[in-house]
């Protein structure tokens, strides 16, 4: 059982796990072990609530294909046992993200002191400026 909030969880199998071989230089060790950690979990296929499923299939992430599929690949160490933690990790994150409801902006007016400010120091530099005028320009 993967604990996302209090509230929601998701059953180990619903997330498919792959060990591939890492990209990138290494050597030996590198083309020999698989060692990168890639989860491939299914959105519409999972127990989450409609709200996350929803929230998630309309979030612009290149980790969400078009297919509905979560895909998260780490490969940041040589050991398998942390990319798989780092990728599950991130998953979490991802997953908790689209949980959070933004609060709704309040346009609010500036007020008359901040009004008068504004316009008397756009006046004191239209007056700084003018004073740097040559005389012989009129």
């Amino acid at each position: 059982m993967i604990k996302i909030t209090n509230s929601v969880s998701i059953e180990d199998n619903e997330i498919e796990w792959q060990f591939i071989r890492s990209s990138g230089a290494g050597g030996q060790h590198i083309n020999k072990v698989s060692t990168a950690a890639q989860i491939i979990f299914d959105i519409r296929q999972s127990s989450l609530p409609e709200f996350y499923q929803q929230k998630l299939l309309a979030k612009a992430d290149h980790r969400i294909t078009k297919s509905g599929k979560v895909i998260i690949k780490c490969q940041q160490s040589r050991s398998q046992d942390f990319n798989r933690q780092l990728a599950l990790e991130q998953f979490i994150e991802l997953v908790k993200s689209v949980g959070i409801v933004q609060k709704k902006r309040i346009a609010t007016k500036a007020t008359k002191g901040s009004q008068r400010r504004r316009v008397d120091a756009k006046k004191q530099r239209g007056a700084t400026k003018a004073l740097r005028k040559n005389k012989s320009d009129y």
